[in-house]
């Protein structure tokens, strides 16, 4: 399936690949000088992205501050999204989707990026506490007053978006989706389509594995990584047996593992639209190039075939970061 020139999310058109703006400032290790930081996001608009992704999380409202530092003069060029219930509170991270603080983290969210409207607007992760019909309806009364355009989900279940969506009409559904991750596939990819809500991919490149960016568990300091069971050992050896094959098969096709497996995640529907994050201009180039790749029905095929069965090892997450997300499991599938 060849991308098409744009697609659809709510009622934006955007580019088919978006840019996750988190590794600028947040996850990875130390994040890159600012100035850096402020030149690639500038670059990526050069470049025809139209989807910057941020949230009030990312660096405790560093990141927000970055990219309203960087591209508000620059405002009508994008699609601005953010994020919610997932919040700092001094150093203590907390999660509250009660629509008071909702309303609060909006507000913050507006003055930290500069703007006087964010344009899509998650909620990060489903507050088990909350009905999720109340922290929706803090979103549909926030559209109402003009502060955010449109609701997204983060990480949440077909069930949950239905619950959602009869509340108000959802956007947007983000969730980790990769040649490795698949939970998308058991129920909300689909959901997604039916109810004409775009899918938004997050670590389309698997945090770097299918990118050339993991080898060894031999992470800097701050990265995320090192707390999670898939990129730790023994489970990481064995991941990377597939990640070498995968490398293979991408050097085949006289594509890099970046590019083949956002190619693959386009060939995933139109509705479909991956955000992989970088801190090097020189891979946000090569991430973008992957926009005009095709794909046929082997190859895709044959990218399956890579990560089936065993193939992939360790939970997605630890406990308590597993204990926030709401997806399908797959069959099977080992959870801390």
């Amino acid at each position: 399936m060849k991308a098409s020139p744009t697609r659809k999310i709510g009622p934006f058109e955007v580019a088919p690949i978006g840019l996750g703006c988190m590794n600028l400032s947040h996850a990875y290790g130390a994040p890159p000088p600012s100035e850096d930081g402020e030149r690639l996001l500038n670059r990526a608009l050069d470049l025809g992205v139209t989807l910057l992704d941020t949230a009030a999380l990312y660096g405790g409202g560093n990141n927000e501050k970055l990219v309203g530092r960087a591209v508000a003069h620059r405002r009508e060029e994008y699609i601005l999204a953010s994020k919610c219930v997932l919040d700092m509170d001094g150093a203590r991270r907390v999660l509250d989707g009660s629509p008071e603080a909702i309303t609060a983290s909006l507000d913050r969210s507006l003055q930290r990026l500069g703007v006087d409207h964010i344009d899509l607007f998650y909620l990060h992760r489903l507050d088990r506490n909350v009905p999720v019909e109340d922290s929706v309806g803090a979103l549909s009364r926030a559209v109402e007053a003009g502060k955010i355009r449109a609701i997204g989900l983060s990480e949440m279940s077909a069930a949950t978006l239905e619950r959602a969506h009869a509340v108000h009409p959802v956007a947007a559904m983000q969730s980790e989706y990769s040649p490795m991750v698949r939970n998308p596939e058991m129920a909300v990819l689909e959901a997604c389509r039916r109810l004409g809500v775009g899918f938004v991919a997050f670590s389309p490149v698997a945090r770097g594995l299918l990118a050339g960016g993991v080898t060894s568990a031999a992470y800097a300091k701050g990265d995320i990584r090192a707390w999670m069971p898939r990129f730790v050992e023994p489970n990481l050896a064995h991941n990377l047996i597939a990640v070498r094959a995968f490398d293979a098969l991408a050097g085949e096709l006289g594509l890099t593992p970046a590019q083949l497996s956002l190619a693959w995640t386009l060939a995933r529907g139109e509705h479909v639209v991956p955000i992989p994050g970088t801190t090097s201009l020189a891979h946000l180039e090569e991430n973008l190039g992957a926009a005009g790749v095709e794909l046929s029905a082997d190859v895709l095929a044959r990218v399956d075939a890579l990560f089936e069965g065993d193939a992939v090892r360790g939970p997605r997450y630890p406990a308590e970061a597993q204990a926030q997300i709401d997806t399908e499991l797959l069959p099977d599938e080992v959870v801390a």
